[in-house]
């Protein structure tokens, strides 16, 4: 057998056992949920939540909770005496401060004694002094203008008594104005708050127990915010999900209980509820991850990635007959499943939190999500790859589409949850954003009423011109929602430019002119950051990953058949070669896909997925093989 012959067996036995073990990841209900990293920072956090729950209560169950997250954070601690986002990340001072502060208030066994020791000794070294006027500096230069996890930070040391007596410790924390969300949620856009529009409870909540600790001394001011006090806080009641999880997210639903506690809110009904949702969502180990888990994403994702090898829909007569462990696609019932599923996860109805239109999806199947772009665009891929869609799934489509417009910038691209909110990250227009709505609407445009198919025809003309603004002058965009934190300023613009290649390498034919001014670079730049191993990692020169190296190779098979790149064909053959070779023998044969810490959740805090590096070597070596 020739070494290309060989290769090309390689491949397809690798891609073969990559979907059977992505088909067998799903849960009994048909559907995948996946599994996301344990952090300290959300351990960190929610075990300081339940500790400070349980010194005003009779809660047991959250003191031993409490002291288990403890003794989780003690035997996870770096070797260097600090905690990075994840077990695999390095240190960092704003994870490292906030399991400071947990050990320090919680106490504990020798391991915790000893783990704070270190910590301390961390800290010294990191930030040149542990007094409270050299960390509040350190905290708040990192996040400069953005005060979304900067406020949290520091209010938790307040709590904690890290920042000195209460008299010293709250003038540093800075006071977040709580009293507007009393205002109309139509204004929101319009008052460029100080945080970004998905920490609106942190708002209310840290806000409240700043002013509780420290009123202004403004007469008129701090008599305004008493006066607004209960209706701030009922607003607080009324955007909190069922489940008492704000967003499903560990980190910002502890910060509200402990503020809510701090302000002597105890026995209302948000921290309860808040409490209940820390005890539920704890893992065996006494560790919680960020967020309860991404369904939604991943379930979009794994259809997506199937649907790349064009294996969703081509195989399924055969599927229904062939064992679990055979299968390499969804048979037709299956896709039946997968396809109600989706569609019952679309919201229905304007979202209380948000003000969201309804049309949108969100990351996950929990109360707590919030529709926003990524999922939404994924959401309506998936349900084309779905076989040939009916009545009702044409309708929701519609809708979705819809729902993107809508959310479409002045600038041309597409934010995560609202248009226009303000000039923070998460508000503003993302290049791998802008680039997955192409795809979404491209693939319903022959199906949208005449009218819509015509604004959807303008919008992507609009997407592409914020594309073009956002390409740096070496061909690559730089995502919002990935970064690598060995990479330069702990970007991605491996993920950003694949995400946008792919996006291109699918136009149609109607924006082929904007299309051969963006695609040469983008295919440039992933051409020069592969490693010389074969994979690509954030950037170049940065150690390969199966998502990293998944993402270029998926991107450069959808851009090799585009005639703008094609002086560069065979460029793109031997990168793509070398780049499956790397995922055969990383992945061990379709056998193995180690997770690396490349998601970036809110405020810059990493998490890996269990599922992102099989998804990812689906969707690359089906994108190489499909006709």
């Amino acid at each position: 057998m020739s070494a290309a012959a060989a290769t090309t067996a390689a491949v397809a036995e690798t891609l073969a056992n990559a979907r059977q073990c992505l088909l067998a990841a799903r849960t009994s209900a048909g559907h995948w949920e996946g599994e996301l990293s344990s952090s300290a920072l959300s351990t960190a956090t929610a075990s300081f939540a339940l500790g400070l729950y349980a010194g005003r209560s009779a809660c047991a169950e959250c003191r031993r909770l409490s002291a288990a997250g403890a003794a989780w954070l003690a035997h996870h601690q770096n070797a260097d005496g600090g905690w990075g986002d994840t077990p695999d990340s390095a240190s960092n001072i704003s994870t490292t401060v906030l399991c400071w502060a947990a050990l320090h208030a919680i106490g504990g066994a020798a391991n915790v004694q000893n783990a704070r020791a270190r910590a301390d000794a961390w800290l010294t070294r990191a930030a040149g002094a542990l007094d409270p006027d050299t960390l509040t500096q350190v905290i708040v230069h990192r996040y400069g203008d953005d005060r979304t996890f900067s406020v949290p930070i520091l209010t938790m040391c307040a709590l904690a008594g890290r920042l000195g007596p209460d008299a010293q410790a709250w003038p540093r924390v800075m006071q977040l104005p709580f009293e507007l969300a009393a205002l109309p949620q139509s204004w929101f856009r319009f008052l460029q708050l100080p945080v970004v529009s998905y920490a609106l409870p942190a708002l209310i909540a840290m806000g409240q127990v700043r002013h509780f600790r420290r009123p202004a001394r403004n007469p008129l001011l701090r008599g305004l915010r008493w006066a607004l006090h209960g209706r701030t806080r009922r607003v607080l009641e009324q955007i909190q999900p069922p489940d008492g999880g704000f967003l499903e997210a560990t980190p910002l639903t502890s910060f509200v209980v402990m503020s809510l506690i701090g302000s002597d809110q105890v026995a209302g009904p948000v921290a309860a509820r808040g409490v209940q949702f820390l005890k539920s969502s704890v893992r065996a180990d006494g560790s919680w991850p960020i967020d309860t888990n991404l369904a939604t994403w991943v379930t979009t994702l794994s259809v997506n990635a199937l649907a790349a090898g064009g294996v969703v829909l081509a195989r399924s007569s055969q599927a229904e007959l062939c064992s679990p462990r055979e299968c390499e696609s969804l048979g037709a019932g299956e896709q039946e499943v997968v396809r109600a599923w989706l569609l019952n996860q679309q919201h229905r109805q304007r979202h209380r939190y948000t003000g969201a239109d309804p049309g949108g999806w969100a990351w996950t199947d929990l109360a707590g999500g919030v529709p926003d772009a990524d999922d939404t665009a994924g959401a309506l891929i998936a349900l084309r790859s779905l076989g040939e869609p009916d009545g009702a799934t044409i309708a929701a489509a519609t809708d979705g589409v819809r729902w993107l417009l809508g959310l479409q910038n002045r600038d041309g691209g597409i934010p995560t949850f609202c248009r226009g909110w303000g000039r923070l990250p998460f508000d503003r227009s993302a290049p791998e954003l802008t680039a997955h709505a192409l795809l979404a609407w491209r693939a319903w445009h022959d199906l949208l009423p005449a009218p819509l198919a015509h604004a959807v025809g303008h919008a992507a003309q609009r997407a592409l011109q914020c594309l073009r603004r956002q390409q740096r002058p070496d061909g690559a965009w730089v995502p919002l929602w990935f970064g690598n934190q060995a990479a330069p300023h702990e970007e991605n613009p491996t993920y950003g430019t694949a995400r946008v290649v792919l996006a291109l390498g699918r136009c149609c034919d109607r924006t082929t002119p904007a299309v051969r001014a963006l695609l040469p670079g983008g295919v440039r730049w992933l051409l020069t950051a592969q490693n010389t191993d074969g994979g690509w990692g954030g950037a170049a020169g940065v150690s390969s990953t199966i998502e990293e190296t998944g993402q270029a190779v998926q991107a450069l098979a959808a851009a090799s058949a585009h005639s703008g790149v094609a002086d560069r064909g065979d460029a793109i053959v031997t990168a793509l070669d070398r780049g499956a070779r790397w995922l055969v023998q990383a992945t061990q044969g379709g056998r193995r896909f180690p997770a690396a810490p490349i998601g970036l959740y809110f405020a810059r805090l990493w998490y890996a997925e269990r599922l992102y590096p099989l998804i990812m070597t689906v969707a690359a070596l089906g994108g190489l093989r499909r006709p």
